[in-house]
């Protein structure tokens, strides 16, 4: 799993078009629809916080857990400027561990396409089953594999004052994976721009992979949607919600 590096420092800049608040909306509406309106819960895979912050100041106690310490560290410059009672940990999603249980886990903004073989995609749900209260919520989302087809092999680039980016992709068709060269330019004090290069990989899997993963974890499938149109996801759908729940546990 390729973590954030140089990207990290200019990661919310070029994240500006990304309608945080209604992924937020969102799922804050499905955690409600399942009764978890509050309490403990976990954003697995939580970047530099945007949505971390978004579930603080409606009232969840958050934890956020990344691989990426600089993506961590700008998280802790936002809960610093904002004040939230927020706890980060700089752990690996297939690895992680708590101190106990909380009511819900998300994992938004794809996070779980970095996992790139199915047994630890089972391990990480698994680890989400072991530190969910009894029926707890698990909310996810995942890029398809229709998304990373359409994207293909292309060029991506975008220029801004301060900085910029050219995103070569790469999709590997057998293996269902989307391969991205990074070349960031960042622009420093003295005028003259610092170049940074990163190589992340997504795994594109079907949705029926999902569910056998959730399956074999020893959760329950509860039930997916497209991302736009929160019907059930069909062929063109590029990005989906999918909704497990913590089985195993018993209600006290």
């Amino acid at each position: 799993m390729e973590a954030y590096t140089g990207f990290a420092e200019v990661y919310d800049t070029f994240m500006d078009n990304v309608p945080y608040e209604t992924w937020g909306k969102c799922v804050h509406n499905m955690l409600q629809k399942y009764n978890v309106k509050d309490g403990l819960m976990l954003d697995l895979g939580c970047g530099t916080g945007t949505l971390t912050e978004y579930f603080a100041k409606i009232g969840y106690d958050m934890i956020g857990i990344d691989i990426s310490y600089d993506m961590l560290n700008i998280a802790i410059n936002k809960r610093f400027a904002s004040g939230l009672d927020i706890l980060y940990l700089e752990q690996d999603m297939r690895e992680f561990e708590l101190y106990g249980t909380v009511r819900a886990v998300i994992s938004i903004c794809d996070s779980l396409n970095y996992i790139l073989a199915y047994d630890e995609l089972v391990e990480v749900f698994r680890l989400v089953n072991n530190y969910l209260d009894p029926r707890g919520i698990f909310v996810f989302d995942i890029n398809t594999i229709y998304k990373y087809e359409q994207i293909g092999d292309s060029v991506i680039a975008e220029n801004r004052d301060e900085c910029s980016f050219i995103w070569e992709n790469t999709w590997h068709e057998q293996e269902k994976i989307n391969e991205y060269d990074l070349s960031i330019f960042v622009k420093g004090e003295d005028g003259r721009y610092d170049r940074f290069a990163e190589t992340h990989y997504q795994k594109g899997y079907t949705l029926e992979q999902i569910k056998n993963a959730i399956r074999e974890a020893g959760m329950e499938f509860v039930e997916a949607q497209d991302a736009v149109s929160g019907k059930e996801p069909c062929e063109t759908s590029e990005r989906i919600y999918v909704i497990a729940r913590e089985h195993g546990k018993e209600k006290c």
